[in-house]
């Protein structure tokens, strides 16, 4: 296992199956009190999921930095390659642990985290969730697995609450969606939730149906047909970046551009989607967990992430890979210790307040879930990201219906 120190502007993205240790800097003092807390930080850094496995790994750039100036000690980050792959995301834990990794980080995948979640308990090592929704993982009565990110039924509350404030702002509103959505674990997930989230919230809109479709597949030529068929106004989608774009293009193939498309995952707020696109990208509105831009710590976070990735705008990515880590360098310092067990003592007291995601902090309940976090309404707005709701972390207004993609060039 090598050992590196990074400046903050070197691109860390890493591929490959091996493990590689990273030095997140902190002062000599906290350095010279004991060895650095090494963890393991898991992610798609290659196969399908890899542009979003490699921008939750941008994070690596910039949090030495900001946890130096909170004042946080030493992280040893030791990354591995989940391959986009459940078996894999759970050999690359077990191997992390072996290698001496004292706490996880990760994995963005549900299936992925779900598996790396249960090496973790095994071994009595925790892991801090940087990104992951599906309901499961924190209903098992784990004692060493910790959420700061929202489970799919809390997404699907504040995305209906955060569109009904959409659509009054924009003094409009579709009166019927069509739901077409991956058949992932994550999107499996939020297609249960919704009969039973819905309905508490009195929307102006009806579901005229349900897609669903492999996030792997490289034509979605029939799925778009079908939704278009459907009369529906707008779209309700779950996708990742791949399929995001591949549904966008379909679009405009089939020449069909609803009122607005609604995403409740990741894909279309992605710096990728974006610069592929181009104009073509603009209008979607993710509602999803996201950052309060009004608060300190994000603005800290966009300045350092401009540094290392000139263009590259935060998002979901990148804030909640650095609150997993900030949550790992807070409960090193209350500990003392990189013994797992009093890590994860510490964690279960968490209560930090200095947090850039929307909502008013980071805790953890019994259950190991951050149930105060809070989702947010975010549109894509020529190559930048605008926050439209909730209002306290709004910094634009709607802009509905979607113009045509006919003319955009």
């Amino acid at each position: 296992m090598r050992r590196i120190r990074v400046s903050p502007n070197r691109r860390s993205v890493l591929a490959g199956t091996a493990a590689t240790a990273v030095s997140l800097a902190a002062p000599a003092v906290l350095r010279a009190q004991g060895g650095a807390l090494k963890v393991g930080l898991i992610l798609p850094l290659s196969g399908l999921q890899a542009g979003i496995g490699q921008d939750c790994h941008y994070t690596v750039d910039i949090a030495a930095p900001v946890l130096t100036s909170m004042g946080l000690p030493e992280l040893k980050i030791m990354s591995g390659d989940s391959e986009s792959n459940v078996d894999t995301a759970r050999a690359r834990a077990e191997k992390l642990i072996n290698d001496g990794a004292q706490l996880l980080v990760g994995a963005f995948d549900s299936g992925q985290t779900t598996a790396v979640a249960q090496v973790a308990e095994q071994k009595g090592v925790p892991l801090v969730i940087n990104v992951a929704a599906a309901p499961a993982i924190t209903e098992q009565g784990y004692k060493y697995v910790f959420r700061n990110f929202p489970t799919a039924q809390m997404i699907l509350r504040d995305a209906f609450a955060d569109q009904k404030e959409v659509f009054a702002a924009a003094g409009a509103a579709p009166k019927t969606v069509v739901f077409v959505h991956t058949n992932d674990t994550y999107g499996t997930a939020v297609a249960k939730s919704i009969g039973a989230v819905m309905p508490n919230f009195e929307m102006p809109y009806a579901l005229v149906g349900e897609i669903a479709y492999d996030p792997a597949t490289h034509d979605l030529s029939v799925e778009v047909a079908k939704a278009k068929a459907t009369g529906a106004e707008a779209l309700l989608v779950i996708s990742r970046l791949n399929d995001a774009m591949l549904l966008t293009r379909e679009l405009v193939k089939q020449r069909w551009t609803p009122q607005g498309i609604m995403s409740l995952g990741p894909g279309w707020y992605e710096d990728q989607y974006l610069k592929t696109l181009g104009r073509l990208a603009d209008g979607p509105i993710s509602f999803v967990p996201w950052y309060d831009p009004h608060k300190k710590l994000s603005r800290l976070l966009e300045a350092e992430l401009a540094k290392a990735h000139p263009g590259v705008n935060l998002n979901t990515d990148h804030v909640y890979t650095f609150e997993a880590l900030l949550v790992a360098a807070d409960a090193f310092r209350r500990a003392g210790s990189t013994d797992p067990k009093a890590l994860a003592d510490a964690i279960r007291s968490t209560n930090i307040t200095d947090n850039a995601s929307v909502g008013p902090g980071i805790q953890f309940d019994a259950k190991g879930q951050n149930d105060k976090v809070r989702g947010a309404a975010v549109q894509n707005r020529g190559g930048k990201l605008m926050t439209l709701a909730p209002s306290q972390a709004a910094n634009a207004k709607p802009e509905w219906p979607m113009n045509s993609y006919l003319g955009r060039g």
